[in-house]
């Protein structure tokens, strides 16, 4: 278990560098390994203080991709993938504590509504109206995933923060942060299972399953990269609701998972939140704004200049209620 964590850890590290690369085409280095090895001794090596504030990130990225592992062992894929959207409550609360960000009256709503989703399903959970492996402890899952979900908002928040206080590039961020997530997660794999490695080599236990889940964190990290450079918040918003109504229609086909009038009701009340917390603030602005004035037609006194006429695409600020930091995984 704990080299897939390494592998995913790494993966989704190389997917940022990745993303990052595909946002800033225009470097000057592209092309020239001479200039790009000079340029990562000087960004890495002599200027080390800005490294070493990215081992911080690092370390707790790479310890929320070992609880995912535990957390998944013990709740059901469905129940997991519900509650995992907590990441977004956390993200934004740190983001309020850390970046000064303030939280509109349906971004708290929204919220709220996330809250009792999961508090909804987690009851389900609790109840154990169907049948239940053995070997799971939905205790320790919900445990996992709680610390998980605090720790990627940190981690997101920090990253965002360190993004925004210096002048090193999105690439070189990422080059870092994947640096430090490897290091440190082979010395935990080390920790944990350091003479079985020895013994029987790094790859042993490297089923097809395994590789696929590695493959899948990889793919994974790369349509992260899509979704940010080619896609809106709103986009966003509707493949995390499919990805919770795929992963309840996978477990109910593989693991027999009961699905019951309850945990639709709270998967439900997550997936409505998730698309609130989605929205543009311009269009729920002008949203609220049409409800306020109704049908009316706004008439023109005589002699003054007509009102600036949206464009065709709009001029509505459309600052996203979805921080930044929920995007990068």
């Amino acid at each position: 278990m704990a080299a897939v964590g390494v592998g995913g850890s790494t993966a989704a590290a190389g997917a940022g560098a990745v993303s990052s690369g595909a946002l800033e085409p225009g470097s000057t280095t592209a092309g020239n390994v001479k200039h790009l090895v000079l340029f990562l001794h000087e960004a890495v090596l002599v200027q080390y203080v800005d490294t070493l504030k990215l081992a911080v990130p690092s370390l707790i990225y790479t310890l929320q991709n070992n609880l995912q592992y535990v957390a998944i062992s013990n709740l059901p894929a469905a129940t997991f993938q519900v509650t995992y959207q907590l990441k977004i409550l956390t993200t934004a609360l740190f983001s309020v504590l850390m970046l000064n960000r303030s939280l509109s009256r349906l971004q708290w709503a929204s919220l709220l509504l996330l809250f009792t989703g999961v508090a909804i399903v987690q009851a389900q959970q609790a109840g154990g109206s169907g049948p239940r492996p053995l070997d799971q402890n939905p205790g320790a899952g919900l445990a996992a995933v709680v610390a998980s979900c605090l720790s990627s908002g940190f981690a997101g928040v920090y990253f965002e923060k360190i993004l925004k206080g210096s002048s090193g590039s999105v690439w070189l961020r990422n080059l870092q942060l994947g640096l430090f997530g490897t290091a440190l997660g082979l010395v935990g794999l080390w920790w944990a299972e350091g003479t079985a490695v020895a013994s029987q080599g790094f790859f042993f236990g490297y089923t097809p399953a395994v590789w696929g889940v590695v493959l899948n964190q990889a793919f994974g990290g790369l349509l992260v990269a899509v979704v940010v450079k080619y896609a809106d918040n709103i986009l966003k918003g509707f493949a995390t609701s499919l990805s919770i109504v795929l992963s309840t229609v996978a477990s109910i086909r593989l693991f027999g998972f009961h699905l019951d009038p309850l945990f639709a009701l709270g998967a439900g009340l997550v997936i409505g939140a998730v698309y609130l917390y989605s929205l543009p603030r311009g269009a729920v602005k002008a949203i609220a704004s049409a409800s306020a004035s109704g049908p009316c037609i706004h008439q023109q006194p005589p002699g003054q200049p007509p009102p600036p006429q949206l464009s065709s695409r709009g001029d509505l600020t459309t600052e996203p209620f979805l921080p930044k930091s929920v995007l990068v995984k």
